[in-house]
């Protein structure tokens, strides 16, 4: 037993030094190469924000605004019984900028570009695409990783803001057929009261968190692809299953920290 604790132990002290060791590195090749001459790619970068962002536009909008719906639905069920059907909207507001509509986006995500990250550059990596790069004097992280990160920051927050602003509509819509029967209007000036800017500000910053996460596993994933195409499915499998992972984990510890601010 004490030999399998220390085995996975060291198992992950390893994987978390490599990613750690990745992030670094595209952490550099994204914003201090630029300034000593490097130049982005930025053609393939705008490919991945169409990719990672507006085409994942439908889906997001669609959850995000059915997790408003079902949020207002369940909150009303029990404020009801208070007399307090009014506070949904607060709950709906906050819970969806602060909370659900970041990790939810996070989560479509993972499934949709974390995934196909994992699968492209392991791909890659079996067929000694990887390795050609090298060989031709190209960095991989800069040719490769940095694209998707400069995609994901981007887009992740603007994804977050639509997830937020559907998920508000989706409580709009129990309010105005519900025993309230408040207008649109009427419920975003209702929102926009129960809101504050720090509301938004930390969903944000999840957001862009979360982003690096979801890139950063998911390339990692691929570049330490192993065994062929069969290797490429079980990395695309393992970059999904520990990206929600570190992705609720990072969550739990800034929703801690801005508990703690007060």
């Amino acid at each position: 037993m004490l030999s399998a604790i220390g085995t996975h132990t060291l198992r992950f002290l390893q994987y978390l030094g490599g990613v750690s060791r990745q992030t670094r590195d595209g952490l550099y090749w994204t914003f201090v190469a630029p300034v000593r001459g490097k130049r982005l790619r930025w053609r393939s970068a705008i490919h991945q924000m169409v990719l990672v962002g507006v085409n994942a536009l439908p889906v997001v909008c669609l959850i995000a605004f059915f997790i408003g719906l079902i949020m207002a639905l369940q909150g009303a069920y029990e404020m009801r019984k208070f007399g307090a059907l009014r506070y949904v909207v607060d709950l709906v507001g906050v819970s969806m900028t602060r909370e659900l509509g970041p990790l939810m986006t996070a989560i479509i995500v993972i499934g949709r570009s974390g995934s196909a990250f994992a699968a492209e550059v392991g791909t890659m990596k079996v067929s000694e695409e990887v390795d050609a790069l090298i060989t031709m004097g190209l960095n991989p992280t800069h040719f490769l990783l940095v694209p998707k990160l400069l995609a994901m920051l981007v887009m992740m927050p603007c994804l977050t803001v639509i997830a937020d602003l559907m998920g508000i509509l989706g409580g709009a819509c129990f309010a105005y057929t519900s025993d309230l029967g408040m207008g649109l209007f009427a419920y975003l000036r209702y929102t926009a009261d129960a809101l504050v800017m720090r509301d938004i500000i930390s969903g944000l910053i999840k957001s862009l968190v979360f982003g690096l996460v979801i890139v950063q596993i998911g390339c990692y994933e691929g570049f330490t692809v192993t065994g062929g195409p069969e290797g490429v499915g079980r990395s695309t499998t393992s970059s999904v299953v520990l990206s929600i992972f570190s992705v609720i984990v990072v969550d739990v510890i800034f929703t801690a920290f801005f508990y703690m601010l007060g």
